[in-house]
């Protein structure tokens, strides 16, 4: 049964992010991954409160893919604790799903 997920990260450059996208999909490990806009993020690092713009990834794969997909972007991500989410994909158009597992099948 396929699980279809969203993940998110967030990446410091356009080069790590197309460098984790590219080997996302080459390995299989996602069906398709979007680079978005660069985007200013505030957050909370080591007691202070920080500011960067990032690049983030929508990833799209499935839950049978996760665990190899977040040790793969841990393993190309610079960041010492990248953000990695994922959230289910509840509904989607039926044939878009299909072809999603399809080009995730290991």
């Amino acid at each position: 049964m396929m699980n279809p997920l969203l993940i998110l990260t967030n990446c410091p450059d356009e080069a790590t992010a197309n460098a984790i996208a590219l080997a996302l999909v080459e390995e299989k490990l996602a069906a398709c991954v979007n680079l978005l806009p660069r985007v200013q993020s505030i957050y909370r690092w080591q007691g202070a409160v920080e500011s960067a713009s990032e690049i983030p990834l929508l990833i799209k794969s499935t839950a049978e893919n996760y665990p190899a997909l977040e040790k793969r972007i841990a393993e190309l991500h610079p960041y010492d604790l990248p953000e990695i989410i994922a959230l289910p994909i509840t509904h989607g158009l039926p044939a878009y799903l299909n072809w999603l597992a399809a080009e995730t099948l290991q």
